[in-house]
């Protein structure tokens, strides 16, 4: 079976190309993958808009009521980086869906990657840079309330410390959420994870690598996990302009490889997302973001 792929053509909200949120890497994403040849036939899933009803499980009711009528207070907008209009509200409840999506993918299959998600910044009560809603927590929350599974594991890779997806599940036993950063970057204030790794600037792949391959075996050791959502920021790399972990392309591969490698060696589903990338070279972001999909396509 060929790694299923969740994707949607309004997953680009359509910003202008100089906007500090390069939206056009989502069209780009495709295109990298069409020319690998992950995105045939039998693999592109579709993803619908997540009901109010499943974002509600993560966020705050008169917030999510906001953001779906395009409502949202000026000063909270200014947090989550662009105002919420009609696009990037509809972008928002389909990214959401989408990672809701690829973790049934997932648990069918085995793995499965959203070519969207990761919004880690959004919290219970309001949304936060550059994320509208929280996606990962969205979708945890709903496999919990269906039954679908009974632990989940949250691995996020992404440059920048999860706060939100630890604000909203930092309640929910069941849920355990690691998060491996740079020390030195956004947030100024973290609200802690179950379990954070703090990174010094210019950490570089032998060192991220190294501390990575360490704390894999204790977070598959905590539970018998049913599914980990795998956050595969590329903004650890070095070319990135808003992170400062200086990671080669093939640290990238190579920290892919590790994480899924491990947790697929176990059994265990993986759901991917692609996290946060900002590189002013946007077709060399897309390729670094595609980089997750190839390493996940050779564990099928």
């Amino acid at each position: 079976m060929p790694l299923q792929i969740v994707h949607h053509p309004d997953y680009d909200a359509g910003f202008a190309t100089n906007h500090r949120f390069p939206m056009s890497k989502y069209p780009l994403l495709m295109e990298a993958l069409r020319a690998r040849g992950l995105a045939g036939p039998g693999v592109l899933n579709t993803a619908d808009p997540a009901p109010a009803s499943w974002l509600k499980l993560a966020h705050a009711g008169d917030y999510v009521d906001q953001v779906i009528s395009c409502l949202v207070p000026e000063k909270i907008e200014r947090e989550i980086g662009f105002p919420v209009g009609p696009r990037v509200s509809l972008r928002a409840q389909l990214a959401a869906g989408g990672t809701v999506l690829a973790a049934r993918l997932a648990l069918r299959h085995g793995i499965a990657c959203n070519t969207a998600g990761g919004s880690h910044h959004a919290r219970r009560a309001q949304g936060a840079g550059f994320c509208t809603f929280n996606d990962v927590a969205v979708a945890a929350l709903v496999l919990l309330a269906e039954g679908a599974a009974q632990n989940i594991l949250v691995v996020d890779l992404d440059v920048h410390q999860g706060d939100g997806t630890a604000d909203i599940l930092r309640d929910k036993p069941r849920v355990f959420t690691f998060s491996m950063h740079g020390d030195r970057n956004y947030p100024v204030r973290k609200i802690a994870s179950d379990l954070d790794i703090a990174l010094p600037d210019g950490t570089g792949d032998a060192a991220y690598l190294e501390r990575l391959a360490a704390i894999l075996p204790e977070l598959s050791a905590r539970a018998r996990w049913d599914i980990v959502f795998y956050n595969a920021g590329v903004d650890v790399h070095a070319e990135d302009r808003l992170g400062r972990l200086a990671l080669s392309d093939d640290g990238l591969r190579a920290r892919d490889e590790m994480a899924i490698r491990h947790f697929r060696a176990l059994g265990i589903p993986v759901c991917g997302v692609i996290g946060g990338g900002y590189s002013t070279d946007v077709p060399a972001l897309a390729e670094r973001h595609a980089i997750l999909f190839e390493v996940a396509s050779s564990y099928t």
